[in-house]
């Protein structure tokens, strides 16, 4: 998201000045020695918002609350933010694109700023930029407190509500009591839900309970295991690997359904543990994911399978399992297999997803005579309820990320990072909203206009939801004439007040849909203009740009994988433009916002208060595309 001005709700454009370090560390003021351990210093914090979790899920959660005016407290147990997205575990992030495979459908909103951001600044490739990227967010977010490798390890329930939670970083020495009004698990393996008490499931469901085909006959604890990737890089002379006496010795038996076709990234299916208890196993798990990994490339260099990898060498192998399964909370609703196969058509949806169920054998490298995985593709889009979000039975306790309400079936196309952005904006946002309000979670599905006014906040900030079209009251656009100098066949000017704000690819069974005003670019550039028959009283103006959602877009080490990403500002997406105003009697339009050099698709303008009867967004450069294109055009009083 760009913003110009100082607009409410959005990410400051510049460095926090050094007296917001508190954000970071806890002033001296709030220091106290521990009673219960002498070398330890008390702190406690008082917020709005209590975030566990940094991965993906949890760095848009907290971004989405603390944007919609609550304050954040983040914590997270590493020392780096991304969860498996991370230079920690290096997997790239997908979702309802499907690799390609669904094309059209990346997800908006925050993650979409992320990866836009991360493209233009980020073209070589390094993970380690991404987690800058990360923290440089939420570091720069006013309302958001960051506390890294910090890990909760106890809550303080009454009245089916957290009323507190403890957490420990023993790095700085601190012991923290973080009182909140909400609380949002975004651990994956739901660590504040355990604490507090939550109703949760792990392992697999019998096929009988929710009637799904994926599932087993009998009900188990076994999940999807984890992995360990590894990345390799090309030299100039020979480059000899010799393997440490513990690696597994990998023979082409195990690899009858896993192939090896490059090796500078992989490998996904370097899978085990799925059996066992994926957290307290982790060490176990952590050792033969190693010793498979290590003896892979022993075989890709030794076995003679392989003579075009004479000259690559290991530079990166990860130390952290990057988990799929292990506890899943319970909430009002548990999301299941028939949902996703019919587009989970809920009142009460707050995002999508897409990709497929794609559920794997838990025994994983161990059992090389099964496919690694098992596919069941949804037909379109699945949109997912505010009720799997929120506890069953406590009371002011939210989830997102890998772990919110749904079935092991249903998990094993949830759990992917992109999905986990999703609801991860979806429940921040209905955080801050309850935490405003003073309610709980359940209420904003039980009030019913305000469960309105959460979707329409999520549309606003670019989430799509799929089915729902802007419907803002706020909206002065919406009873705006929109006209344009120049527009493309099936392309008008009007579409930019239909409500959508993505192409809908044609499918098999159904043509497609275009919700964006198109122009060619020439010279002194194309305009779109907004005029209304009484004057309005203007002081923001948000527009949403095209940004490629045709092709994927994400940081990744395969090479398979990058062709075709544009590690750039994406071409379709508007570079220079100038917003003008027009005032009631006049002829002549006055210049209200200028911006040059911009890469995001989402672009929010605040300007004085103005009274105009016409907008006009001039367009003078795109990022490379021979179109400027327009998806919606907002305006505020």
């Amino acid at each position: 998201m760009y913003t110009a001005g100082p607009a409410a709700g959005a990410a400051p454009q510049t460095p926090p000045p050094a007296d917001r370090f508190e954000q970071i560390a806890p002033p001296t003021s709030l220091r106290k020695t521990s009673s219960v351990e002498k070398h330890m210093t008390e702190v406690t914090l008082d917020t709005d918002v209590l975030v566990a979790g940094g991965g993906v899920a949890g760095v848009c959660a907290a971004l989405a609350a603390a944007r919609h005016g609550a304050k954040v407290v983040l914590a997270q147990d590493r020392s780096r933010l991304g969860g498996n997205s991370s230079s920690e575990v290096k997997m790239h992030i997908v979702g309802a694109n499907c690799h390609k495979g669904r094309p059209g459908w990346r997800e908006g909103g925050i993650i979409e700023e992320l990866r836009l951001d991360d493209a233009a600044n980020n073209p070589q490739r390094c993970w380690e930029l991404w987690d800058a990227l990360l923290y440089d967010k939420l570091v720069s977010e006013p309302n958001v407190t960051l506390l890294l490798e910090t890990t909760l390890y106890a809550a303080a329930v009454k009245a089916q509500r957290i009323a507190e939670v403890m957490a420990r970083c023993d790095k700085s020495e601190h012991l923290y009591r973080i009182r909140a009004k909400i609380f949002l698990d975004c651990t994956g393996d739901s660590r504040l839900g355990l604490e507090a008490g939550a109703e949760y499931r792990w392992g697999r469901e019998a096929r009988s309970e929710f009637n799904e085909s994926l599932a087993p006959e009998k009900a188990d604890r076994e999940t999807l295991g984890s992995s360990i990737l590894f990345t390799s890089r090309l030299h100039r002379q020979p480059m000899p690997f010799k393997p440490p006496k513990w690696a597994r010795k990998v023979t082409k038996e195990h690899l009858k359904f896993r192939k090896i076709t490059s090796w500078e990234y992989g490998y996904w299916w370097i899978e085990w543990g799925g059996n066992l208890d994926t957290i307290r196993d982790n060490e176990r798990i952590r050792f033969e994911l190693l010793s498979i990994a290590l003896g892979i490339w022993d075989y890709i260099k030794n076995s003679g399978e392989f003579p075009d990898s004479a000259n690559w060498a290991l530079d990166w192998i990860g130390m952290m399992p990057g988990k799929r399964g292990s506890r899943r909370l319970v909430g009002d609703y548990m999301l299941r297999q028939e949902d996703l196969m019919t587009g989970g058509k809920f009142e009460d949806a707050i995002g999508f997803g897409g990709w497929p169920m794609d559920d794997h054998p838990p025994g994983g490298f161990d059992r090389p005579d099964l496919p690694p995985n098992t596919v069941l593709r949804p037909p379109e889009v699945f949109n997912i309820p505010l009720r799997a979000l929120y506890s069953k039975n406590v009371r002011n306790l939210m989830m997102a990320g890998r772990n919110i309400s749904a079935s092991h079936v249903a998990f094993t196309s949830t759990r992917v990072m992109g999905t986990c952005a999703v609801v991860g904006q979806a429940a921040g946002t209905a955080a801050a909203v309850c935490a405003k309000r003073d309610l709980i979670p359940r209420e904003i599905y039980e009030r019913k206009p305000v469960l309105r006014e959460l979707q329409q906040m999520l549309l606003r900030d670019d989430q799509s939801i799929s089915g729902l079209r802007n419907e803002d009251p706020a909206d002065l656009a919406r009873s705006a004439t929109a006209t344009a100098s120049a527009e493309e066949p099936g392309a008008a000017a009007g579409l930019v007040l239909d409500g959508h704000v993505r192409d809908i690819p044609a499918t098999k069974t159904a043509p497609g849909e275009t919700h964006q005003w198109r122009a060619r670019m020439a010279p002194g550039g194309p305009w779109i203009q907004l005029s209304w028959h009484k004057p309005q009283k203007l002081r923001s103006v948000q527009i949403t740009f095209d940004s490629g959602f045709q092709r994927e877009l994400t940081l990744t080490s395969s090479d398979g994988i990058h062709r075709g990403i544009i590690r750039a500002p994406q071409p379709e997406t508007v570079k220079d433009y100038t917003l003008l105003g027009r005032k009631a009697g006049s002829q002549e339009f006055q210049k209200l916002a200028e911006v040059s050099g911009n890469h995001q698709r989402l672009n929010r303008l605040k300007f004085a208060p103005v009274e105009v009867d016409a907008i006009r967004l001039q367009i003078h450069a795109t990022n490379g595309d021979d179109f400027a294109r327009v998806f919606e055009i907002r305006c505020y009083a």
